[in-house]
């Protein structure tokens, strides 16, 4: 039966969350009941799109990637797919009206991540776009449950909070980018000779990403309110983190929360969110 299979697809996009994400599936836990699928079904999606760029080496990455984007598309049209990721995400980009243009730009970024290139601001800004902010329009998509005038007013602030994430994991990821992977995400920026200016600056215009997205959290119908604040409150507490170390040790170490800490900040995030404070 489909809804037997279409549960086991979920189960692998949940699966896969667990894996990858601890501070996502701490985030999705505290939504709504009826929320935590098709987000678990979104992060199944991105993140193994992800994987097929930056894990998959030896082999033909582009050919993965455009057989990936191909079924994609077509388990939408269809609405299945053998790949039970897939499956899932078809299911919530149906159910919830998620628009093509956002997985084509979203698959467009990961394209651009199969070759090692440093990025312009340009191309910096696409990137960001295509790989984080229209991923926050997608989980917007389902917070908003079709409500358009919602979705429309708090776009901004979800594609705001969709870069601050990413720019973190681009600080965060710093070492591993450059190193391992030969990318350089901000633009004009001389990884042999990163400068504590270079880090202010960048992280200056990650606190002003968080600050406008924190408006739009607040604005979140309570069904999801509490899940997105607490995700918020792991990725601000690893940017303050990130803030407080050397620009040279940044390129040197992949800083990180312990789970004793993402514990405590969860509890003091869900106190904040039961006492109206958010």
């Amino acid at each position: 039966m489909k809804p037997l299979f279409d549960n086991v697809s979920v189960q692998c996009s949940i699966l896969t969350t667990r894996a990858y994400s601890t501070s996502f599936s701490l985030g999705i836990y505290f939504l709504s009941n009826n929320l935590r699928n098709p987000i678990y079904s979104i992060y199944g999606f991105v993140r193994f799109a992800d994987e097929i760029v930056d894990s998959f080496e030896g082999y033909d990455k582009k050919y993965l990637l455009d057989k990936f984007k191909k079924d994609t598309f077509e388990a939408i049209e269809t609405r299945i797919s053998l790949n039970p990721i897939l499956n899932a995400f078809q299911n919530t980009v149906n159910k919830y009206n998620i628009g093509l243009e956002l997985i084509e730009t979203f698959l467009d970024s990961m394209e651009m991540d199969l070759d090692k290139k440093k990025y312009t601001k340009d191309k910096y800004e696409k990137y960001i776009l295509g790989s984080a902010e229209v991923v926050g329009l997608m989980c917007l998509h389902v917070f908003t449950e079709g409500k358009k005038d919602k979705f429309e007013e708090l776009k901004p602030a979800a594609m705001k909070l969709g870069a601050a994430f990413q720019k973190v994991n681009f600080l965060r990821d710093l070492k591993a980018d450059y190193q391992n992977l030969g990318r350089t995400y901000f633009p004009n920026v001389d990884m042999t000779q990163f400068t504590a200016i270079e880090k202010c600056q960048i992280e200056s215009e990650i606190e002003e990403d968080f600050k406008h997205a924190l408006i739009g959290i607040k604005k979140l119908p309570a069904s999801s309110k509490g899940g997105v604040y607490l995700a918020y409150v792991y990725y601000n507490s690893l940017f303050k983190k990130i803030t407080k170390v050397p620009a040279e040790r940044v390129l040197t170490e992949r800083i990180r929360i312990s789970n004793g800490k993402k514990f405590g900040l969860m509890l003091n995030s869900m106190l904040q969110y039961k006492m109206n404070l958010i």
